[in-house]
């Protein structure tokens, strides 16, 4: 049986590489019918980037951070989502494990690493779309700075962050130690694909938001 969560000291984001996230989808609905004539995902704008004034999150501070615990649920009411979690681990290639293709409403967190709302860099990952539509974090690429993404956790309590910055990266330039390094606060990373799209391999990269821990209850 997977272990369902870690505690503090466990393994932490140092295993999971940029291309393992990319297997999260590969832009089948846009092929759907040959045409590519399907809307994109929205993507990110220049303002919605890190401004490089005092690294992540300098508008609201952090609050204390919260036991561990697995999250269960995630919602992000600026963009309509309202997703359970499942948990999320390596395959034997490396890569990271994604949730179900046939549930498009369903988000995964890597749960070897950190907790949503410990200390640390949790991480949620999700499909933007599958062979029939727009899936769970289609929309992710529209958030905006100063937006609220929320975590129930298996303890009854609720993880509320606030976004420092929403941006896109091609899987070529993918920062690694930005996305997934160790984090002195709790901070939370939401990724799916965006970027690019090409008709043989899908999208070219990944959608990133950057969020950091400003309330529980």
């Amino acid at each position: 049986m997977r272990r369902r969560f870690r505690r503090t000291g466990g393994p932490g984001n140092a295993a999971i590489a940029a291309a393992t996230v990319l297997a999260l989808c590969c832009g089948t609905w846009l092929l759907r019918d040959g045409t590519g004539a399907h809307d994109a995902p929205p993507q990110p704008s220049a303002a919605q980037a890190h401004t490089g004034t005092g690294g992540h999150g300098a508008g609201r501070p952090a609050a204390p951070a919260l036991p561990p615990s697995p999250p269960e649920r995630v919602r992000i009411p600026a963009i309509g989502v309202d997703a359970p979690l499942t948990g999320l681990g390596l395959t034997g290639t490396g890569s990271l494990g994604v949730p179900p293709a046939g549930r498009k409403n369903l988000a995964g967190w890597y749960e070897a690493g950190t907790t949503p709302g410990e200390t640390g860099t949790a991480v949620i990952a999700g499909h933007v779309d599958d062979a029939d539509g727009p899936a769970v974090f289609y929309s992710l690429g529209a958030l905006r700075k100063g937006g609220t993404i929320e975590v129930d956790r298996l303890d009854g309590g609720v993880a509320e962050f606030t976004v420092d910055a929403v941006e896109v990266y091609d899987a070529r330039d993918f920062p690694d130690e930005k996305v997934y390094g160790a984090a002195a606060r709790p901070e939370l990373r939401v990724i799916t694909c965006g970027g690019g799209w090409s008709r043989t391999t899908g999208y070219q990269g990944n959608v990133v938001v950057y969020a950091h821990l400003t309330g529980s209850r």
